[in-house]
């Protein structure tokens, strides 16, 4: 998606250790028209998939999920990193590793949003080692549901989530793959689609 990978090299920031900031405009601060094209472009790769509902975990997913759900016209579900006395009933849990947290989770999802048939659609913000993903994954496979598809606004195409989770046997469309970033000259080089 060309209109996401030039605000990614005008807005987005290098860092070393694999980090790539784009909190001006993705997962902290959110430029809702640059989401809606997102959405759009999120429902033309996906068309003709039956989507039920829509999983992503908290925070900076729920954003483009809830955006990409308007074009589906489905609920957004997402999975919370930690247990609170709102959650009740059965629950599904997934361990999830962040790479940007440096962090594990055990990430739940109540089991009364997830119903065995429903095709559900994984949306994230970023993909890099494909931990939260998979997780997710994890949990609609244990809700007898069918995993449609994962849709990732920026993957990090050098870190072999993306790779990892296609050779399992699931359809993922990034939005932009980042094959190669450099923090000392802040240069980004893509995956041609």
């Amino acid at each position: 998606m060309e209109l996401l990978k030039e605000r990614i090299r005008k807005d987005g920031v290098m860092k070393p250790g694999n980090v790539l900031k784009v909190d001006s405009f993705l997962n902290h601060q959110m430029d809702i028209e640059l989401f809606n094209e997102m959405g759009k472009e999120f429902k033309r790769r996906f068309e003709g998939v039956k989507i039920d509902k829509i999983l992503t975990i908290e925070a900076s997913g729920i954003g483009i999920a809830a955006i990409v759900a308007q074009y589906f016209k489905c609920p957004v579900v997402f999975a919370k990193k930690s247990q609170s006395i709102n959650l009740d009933g059965t629950m599904l849990s997934a361990p999830v590793e962040s790479f940007t947290h440096k962090r594990k989770y055990e990430v739940i999802v109540a089991s009364k949003f997830l119903h065995p048939d429903e095709n559900v659609l994984v949306i994230d913000d970023f993909m890099a080692n494909g931990c939260a993903a998979a997780g997710l994954c994890q949990i609609i496979e244990a809700a007898h549901a069918n995993v449609a598809g994962i849709g990732i606004v920026i993957e990090k195409g050098f870190q072999h989530g993306g790779a990892m989770l296609r050779g399992r046997g699931y359809r993922v469309e990034s939005l932009a793959i980042v094959e190669e970033m450099d923090p000392e000259t802040q240069t980004i080089r893509f995956r041609e689609d």
